[in-house]
């Protein structure tokens, strides 16, 4: 297996069947793995992965039976991936399955380097959420020392040697900026490129609804970087 995608789901049920149509259209090889993670759900995500699955031989699933975070249902995907690749994706199709494939592409232009990590750079937002991404960005850059763009930009494709390397990575949204940031700092060769955003097509955000939920995070992103910062020197 060259590639695994993680695709963390929590409560995506009316997500998931269009998440398989759109894989099935752009994975036109054998060796790319989708592994689907009910990561605690509460709605009908159980059901329908046990439904769909079997009509798509590229797929995996993995089972969280309570919710630990954004960041634990990705690493319980991660656990079992077969890829050489492997790296992971939002299952609310405001990141298209396409960019996977991008991303792949990328990584066998560099001849399967296993010092590359290629991550998408989000494009027709809204300007407000460019303004957040933006003072997040420039914070993250500052305190950590190194830089660090539109850190929750999808997807995140590496080689499963990095992924070996981490210690006690965060279970929350903290994931993402784990992971660039040691990127960043083991000086991988990190490729970004251009993905589009776009709305959701069924449910909502579980952070992204309200500038409550904006400070929350925020506030989450904050602490993580001090304990980062004082860990992974």
């Amino acid at each position: 297996m060259k590639l695994s995608i993680v695709v963390p789901c929590f409560n995506e049920a009316k997500n998931i069947p269009l998440i398989l149509e759109k894989f099935s259209r752009v994975i036109k090889r054998n060796d790319v793995e989708v592994i689907l993670v009910d990561n605690g759900s509460r709605d009908d995500t159980c059901a329908v992965l046990n439904q769909e699955v079997s009509q798509y031989p590229f797929v995996k699933v993995q089972m969280v039976e309570v919710n630990q975070g954004y960041g634990y249902g990705i690493l319980a995907g991660l656990k079992i991936a077969d890829g050489d690749f492997i790296g992971w994706t939002h299952a609310d199709l405001q990141t298209d399955p396409g960019d996977v494939i991008k991303a792949f592409e990328i990584i066998e232009q560099k001849e399967f380097s296993q010092n590359i990590y290629v991550k998408g750079n989000r494009k027709g937002r809204s300007l407000f959420d460019q303004f957040f991404t933006w003072g997040m960005s420039a914070f993250e850059s500052i305190y950590l020392g190194v830089k660090l763009w539109d850190i929750n930009a999808q997807p995140n494709i590496f080689h499963r040697s990095f992924y070996e390397s981490w210690t006690n990575p965060p279970h929350d949204f903290s994931l993402d900026l784990y992971a660039l940031y040691r990127a960043q700092k083991q000086k991988l060769h990190i490729v970004r490129f251009d993905v589009l955003f776009p709305e959701r097509v069924h449910g909502q955000s579980n952070w992204n609804t309200s500038l409550k939920g904006k400070w929350k995070f925020i506030k989450r992103t904050v602490d993580f970087s001090f304990t980062l910062k004082g860990t992974l020197k």
